[in-house]
């Protein structure tokens, strides 16, 4: 799909070292947690959410050339990653218990995030979720516009969907940084480029939300 995608392992050797910083440095945008009375209304629908990938190895950065075909190309999920995915997936549907359909960046590390939290659901491969530090300023247009146009198109009545792509990803949407694992809730309006913000849920806040539901 894009031309770059030969040079995606050198660029993240690169830039790892940057994004890396970022989650080391306050942030310009500040998450909060999402509020009881949306955590109440996530089962009726009507909700998109963001996920980035489970905690990656980056002692093993991707190669150059990246074949998205082959995985062992690729930034995996770290050991402790796949652990804490599986933990997310008896977690998840707790509080989210309809999602329905699931767009996945083509890398290897987001799919085996959602075999590893929601194995039983199938999922679309969308190339322009693709992680986009690699790229140039006109190569991430198309992926920019197409998170906006997925954080911004309500789902069908009384379903939620999710999107499971990069932390630079939304850097470019929002200039949010979220933190590998973390779960980002979205209220979009239908109108272009139109979504409402409404908390983060990091690996760390499971299990207390889901106390306060009980």
């Amino acid at each position: 799909m894009f031309k770059t995608y030969a040079m995606l392992g050198l660029w993240t050797l690169l830039l790892w070292p940057q994004w890396s910083l970022a989650q080391a440095t306050p942030a310009r945008f500040t998450p909060f947690l999402p509020a009881t009375e949306t955590l109440q209304q996530l089962n009726q629908g009507g909700f998109i959410f963001f996920l980035r990938h489970g905690p990656s190895d980056s002692s093993k950065p991707d190669q150059v050339p990246v074949d998205l075909t082959d995985c062992s190309t690729q930034r995996p999920l770290s050991d402790d990653g796949r652990i804490q995915m599986q933990q997310l997936g008896t977690q998840l549907p707790v509080l989210i218990p309809k999602i329905t359909q699931i767009f996945s960046s083509p890398l290897c590390r987001a799919t085996d995030t959602i075999q590893l939290v929601l194995p039983n659901h199938t999922y679309t491969i969308d190339d322009h979720l693709i992680y986009v530090a690699a790229l140039t300023t006109e190569e991430k247009q198309p992926i920019i516009a197409r998170t906006r146009e997925l954080l911004s198109t309500p789902p069908q009545a009384g379903e939620n969907y999710l999107l499971v792509a990069h932390g630079p990803n939304l850097v470019e949407v929002m200039d949010y940084f979220p933190t590998e694992g973390a779960l980002i809730i979205f209220k979009p309006s239908g109108q272009e480029s139109g979504f409402e913000y409404l908390g983060t849920i990091e690996l760390h806040d499971w299990s207390s939300l889901i106390s306060t539901m009980e």
